[in-house]
């Protein structure tokens, strides 16, 4: 799978931060995204949304190039949160699991909770632009 192969790549990058925001429309991709960059850190189970359960935490292949800075990725759902959802994120203990150096976090709906993202996050911006067609940009 292309997306797949493209997303890997990309998770090489991710020694400059361990925190992805991850914002878009329903259906912009973030989640196919995350599945791919999950395999390119070696998890072999499914990853699916946490839509429902808001925060899925994954361990990290220790066979991969990541094996002695990384051993969790979470996977972080706030798109239904919509009240007191800063205060919601931290009652998760997002603050916590972020600061944690051997985490790899990646929160979808991140503009949410923008002013508690920390300002080393890589912010990444889904579009739909029709179609199987998306832009994704990095910030």
């Amino acid at each position: 799978m292309v997306e797949s192969e493209r997303t890997e790549h990309r998770t090489q990058n991710t020694e400059h931060s361990n925190r992805l925001a991850l914002t878009g429309d329903l259906g912009s991709g973030k989640t196919t995204f995350l599945q791919g960059f999950a395999s390119g850190l070696g998890i072999e189970q499914r990853v699916i949304s946490p839509t429902f359960i808001i925060m899925r935490k994954y361990k990290i292949s220790p066979n991969t190039i990541h094996r002695s800075q990384y051993t969790d990725f979470y996977h972080i759902d706030l798109y239904r949160l919509e009240k007191n959802v800063e205060s919601e994120a931290k009652n998760l203990g997002i603050e916590e699991i972020w600061n944690d150096s051997r985490n790899i976090v990646a929160i979808e709906w991140a503009e949410k909770i923008k002013d508690l993202i920390p300002k080393s996050a890589t912010w990444i911006i889904f579009e739909n632009l029709g179609g199987e067609k998306r832009r994704i940009e990095l910030i």
